[in-house]
């Protein structure tokens, strides 16, 4: 399993996502599931994939062997974040469909979930979640950010904190609260994060991962663990 979340905000624009995979409990390794598609100064692009592991990984192919192609549309080539969503949504469709066509599914679910957000000159910044059959939908100023993959553990905190007119350095830490609460109850989701942040018309993503030992980390874990703990024996 995994968790991601992406934020659409005044500033700009927030991402994260753990690398946990798993198939089973004594199966587990770490692949990236934040996917970065940029061209300084005319636009920049992220990906979060949550579901099944070899379509993302199909997906993620097909998209960067179509950039290598400039007679067929990439990521590199829309005039949109629409038109961007639009071709991921078509590829998801496509890879899905070649695999349940030539498998024995025996019940596989071969369906991604993707997170894409990012800016591309002459519009501002756009967030979409784009489902397995294909079709998104587009944060508002009224829901100002998405999650795939585990979501219920951190949506908690993320309802109660995050709003259009957020600060990205406030969504960060709520963002990075979110994930610790998940990983607390989930096992299937853990370490390092892949963390980004995207100012409104910089064309410059700035990422991070954040391993078990990052001490920024670490003191928002103690710090959000006590403090809760300290709230609750005051309460009548």
């Amino acid at each position: 399993m995994t968790y991601c979340v992406a934020m659409r905000l005044r500033e700009g624009l927030v991402f994260s996502a753990d690398t946990r995979t798993n198939a089973g409990v004594d199966h587990l390794a770490t692949f990236r599931k934040m996917h970065v598609f940029e061209r300084r100064g005319e636009r920049s692009i992220v990906l979060l994939t949550s579901g099944n592991l070899a379509t993302s990984q199909c997906v993620i192919s097909h998209l960067c062997e179509r950039i290598q192609h400039e007679d067929q549309m990439n990521l590199y080539t829309v005039g949109s974040m629409f038109g961007a969503a639009q071709l991921i949504g078509d590829t998801i469709n496509e890879v899905i469909a070649r695999s349940e066509l030539g498998q024995q599914t025996g019940g596989v679910d071969f369906g991604l979930n993707v997170l894409l957000g990012g800016q591309i000159a002459g519009e501002r910044p756009r967030l979409f979640h784009i489902y397995p059959q294909g079709n998104f939908i587009e944060a508002t100023e009224d829901t100002s950010y998405f999650q795939i993959g585990e979501v219920k553990y951190g949506k908690p905190i993320l309802d109660r904190i995050i709003n259009y007119e957020t600060t990205i350095n406030q969504a960060s830490k709520c963002t990075l609260i979110s994930f610790d609460s998940t990983i607390r109850s989930n096992l299937s989701v853990g370490m390092p994060i892949d963390f980004a942040t995207y100012r409104e018309d910089s064309f410059e993503l700035h990422i991070e991962r954040i391993a078990e030992n990052d001490e920024y980390f670490q003191s928002l874990r103690q710090g959000w663990g006590s403090g809760l703990r300290k709230l609750f024996e005051q309460l009548p």
